[in-house]
């Protein structure tokens, strides 16, 4: 009975490891933006980490709301990516979590 009693307990552990692992990485930077400065920016009650690299810039929405339309988040992690660049955002791409726009800086590259 106790060795039934240590394998369900070790598996349990693994099962709520493996469960826990991907959900640490949901405010991760994606690997071209790893190793980047991170802001926190809130817009109308949508929290981003914005990391910006060359002319993108990427909002990765880090608080828990509930069904948000791709719509509004679009645009506020537009405005999020302006706020952390000081640049016009030409184009977002991507879903409720994570967006990456394209910068439209002129010449230069965003200022970090």
């Amino acid at each position: 009975m106790r060795d039934f009693i240590r394998r369900a307990v070790r598996s349990r552990s693994i099962f709520m490891f493996l469960l826990a692992v991907p959900l640490a990485a949901c405010d991760t930077a994606s690997s071209h933006f790893r190793g980047q400065a991170v802001q926190r920016i809130t817009v109308e009650g949508s929290v981003f980490e914005v990391r910006l690299r060359g002319s993108l810039a990427e909002a990765v929405r880090v608080n828990p709301q509930y069904a948000p339309r791709l719509g509004p988040i679009r645009k506020r992690a537009q405005r999020a990516m302006e706020v952390a660049s000081g640049c016009p955002v030409r184009d977002v791409l991507g879903d409720q979590a994570v967006l990456v726009g394209r910068l439209d800086c002129g010449s230069g590259e965003a200022a970090q």
